[in-house]
Order: C-alpha cells, then sequence, then structure tokens
C-alpha cells in the first residue's frame, strides 16, 4: 500500500519557524510593555498616595477628600457644604490646586474621586453613567454628614453634576458649572476615543499607552487642554498624570467618554425641570467645550442660571481664572441661602 503522506516542505518547515518566532517576539514584547506599565503604575502610586479617605457605597470604593470645617466654624455654626467635582482624565488633585485652597477658609469642602479614576473603583464595565457616579458620589458625602451642599462639576463634572440635580434635587441645594458639558455636540467621537474604548483598544492599546508614552507628549497635552492659557507653574508636579495614565484609569475614563454623548442627548430635554440655583462658568476661547453649545444653551434651557463667561478664557477657569468660580460659588452660595429662606 502507498503511503498518502509526505514529510514537510522545506517551506512549511520556515513557516512553522517564522510563526513560532513571531509568537516568541509578541509574547516578549507583551511581557515588556505589561512590566513597564507596571513599573509606572506603581511608581504614580508611590508619588502620588491617596490623600482621603474611603468610602463604600453599594459595594464600590469612591476616594473622597474631606477638608472639614474651616477655621472659625463649628459643627454648630458649620461652614456650608461644597462637592467638588473633577472632569475627564482628572483626580481629586486638579481640585486641590488653587480652587480648594482658595475657597477653604468659608466652605466644608469634599473633593471626590469619580468612579473608576483616582482611586476610586470603576462601578461597572461600561466605565459608569453620569447618573451612576452621581449616585455613588452622593451616596460617599452622604456618609460624611454632608447635607444639601453646593455641587460644583467642570467638564465632563458638569455633567454628573447635573445628572446629580435632575435625579435628586432635593439633596443639593446649589450648582456651578466650570467649563461643564451640557448638550449635545455635532462632532463624532475623535479617533483616540473610539480606539481607547473599543474592546481591542482597551486590552492592546491602552497597555502601549500607560507603557511607553513619553513624559513630553503628555506635557504638551496639558498644554493644549490650557490654551490659550499657560499650564500654571507647579501644576504638572502637583496634579500626578501618572495616576491618569495607569490602565484602569485610561480605561474607565475612554468609556466614559465613548459613552458620554448619548447621555447628555437623552438628559438635556430634563432642564427645564431644574428649579435650583445654578451659576454657570465658562470661558470664551473654551475650544474643548463650546460656550455656544454647553453654557449658552444651559443658560436658554434651565430656569434660574446665571452665565459668568470669561473673555479670552479656556477649559480650565478653576485653575486660570480662579476669582472668578470662587465669585460664582459665592454667589451660588448667597441665592441657595435666600432661597431657603423663602421655604
Amino acid at each position: 500500500m502507498t503511503s498518502t503522506s509526505r514529510p514537510p516542505s522545506i517551506w512549511q518547515r520556515s513557516a512553522a519557524k517564522a510563526v513560532l518566532a513571531a509568537s516568541l517576539v509578541l509574547a516578549l514584547g507583551a511581557g515588556v510593555t505589561l512590566w513597564r506599565a507596571s513599573v509606572r503604575e506603581a511608581v504614580a502610586v508611590e508619588n502620588y498616595p491617596p490623600q482621603g479617605q474611603f468610602l463604600e457605597v453599594t459595594g464600590e470604593q469612591v476616594h473622597v477628600l474631606d477638608l472639614g470645617q474651616p477655621a472659625g466654624w463649628s459643627s454648630d455654626a458649620p461652614a456650608p457644604d461644597l462637592v467638588l467635582i473633577h472632569g475627564a482624565s482628572g483626580h481629586i488633585r486638579d481640585m486641590s490646586f488653587r480652587l480648594a485652597p482658595a475657597l477653604r477658609d468659608r466652605y466644608r469642602i469634599v473633593i471626590v474621586d469619580r468612579p473608576g479614576l483616582g482611586y476610586s473603583s470603576r462601578a461597572d464595565h461600561t466605565g459608569a453613567s453620569l447618573a451612576e457616579q452621581a449616585r455613588l458620589i452622593r451616596g460617599a458625602v452622604a456618609q460624611l454628614d454632608v447635607r444639601a451642599p453646593i455641587v460644583l462639576g467642570q467638564s465632563y463634572g458638569g455633567g454628573v453634576a447635573l445628572a446629580w440635580a435632575l435625579d435628586a434635587p432635593g439633596s443639593l441645594s446649589a450648582l456651578v458649572t466650570v467649563g461643564g458639558v451640557s448638550h449635545p455636540w455635532p462632532t463624532p467621537l475623535s479617533r483616540f476615543y473610539k480606539i481607547t474604548s473599543s474592546p481591542l483598544g482597551q486590552a492592546l492599546v491602552v497597555p502601549l499607552l500607560t507603557a511607553f508614552v513619553p513624559r513630553q507628549t503628555i506635557r504638551d497635552t496639558l498644554t493644549e487642554v490650557f490654551e490659550p492659557q499657560p499650564v500654571p507653574e507647579g501644576y504638572f508636579d502637583h496634579f500626578g498624570p501618572g495616576l491618569t495614565l495607569r490602565r484602569s484609569a485610561m480605561r474607565a475614563n475612554a468609556l466614559q467618554r465613548a459613552n458620554l454623548l448619548a447621555e447628555i442627548t437623552a438628559m438635556a430635554p430634563r432642564y427645564p425641570a431644574l428649579r435650583l440655583p445654578i451659576e454657570a462658568v465658562h470661558g470664551s476661547a473654551d475650544t474643548t467645550v463650546s460656550l455656544d453649545l454647553h453654557a449658552r444653551q444651559l443658560e436658554r434651557d434651565a430656569q434660574a442660571v446665571n452665565l459668568t463667561v470669561l473673555d479670552g478664557i479656556g477649559h480650565m477657569p478653576h485653575q486660570v481664572a480662579t476669582e472668578a468660580v470662587v465669585a460664582a460659588v459665592d454667589r451660588a452660595a448667597e441665592r441657595a441661602a435666600a432661597q431657603a429662606r423663602l421655604r
């Protein structure tokens, strides 16, 4: 009987060797990437450890920095409560650089890491919706005996603050948005977020970014965020961008950003129901969150919105025009107190 089997050809043997070599290279590359990403994450955590406390809300950990009662105030005569919510790619340290110190003498300030960012745990596989983030933050600060606070949200955090006000209007006294997102916009999701929010991007691209993105690229990105103003001296080192570049934070941030337009589109028709005092602070030169598409639309759609437009200011008023944001918080407090007296 004649056998139909033949020994492998030289081409088959060469192909097998090539596949094996490629597999080894990929495995080695993956190993180096994961090792380097882990090292950079460890350095970020060592240099910028948690500043606050961890509070559990329905099984999730929310990292909260409570600055306590300011000097001259007491539990018998407490200062107004103020909750600060950071934007996309941010964490507590963004709010603790200039804004919190400028307000600390007359407000009991609580700063939160939004779910999935900073040191707060990621709520679910989608990165957590605006409403879910608001619920978790609300549940966390309630454990600190924060009652009817003024809630300030910057950029993406403005959307979280609006979700809080819509879903639990009786649990806050006033709202302040700073360069806050509030309404739908026509531009599509950027290629970066399309990639990093996809399953493949989450698995492959995010670790590469964590492992290898150059420090200068991070500085350049911050420069773009602050334009046309320069990044304030000391901000980079205070903020600690390495915390934002951790894989868990990048994955959560990308998913939140990818889901944002649909969530805002669903939320916007509900704004006429808002009755609380709202202060909106927005830079005329903000190219990240458009003044005309967001703050002016919020002024049109919601009641009791006082809009402050900062001429020539970009996306980071709380860092580069801090006094204007402080004034908005003070107005919100005065308006909330006046509204309370009428009840």
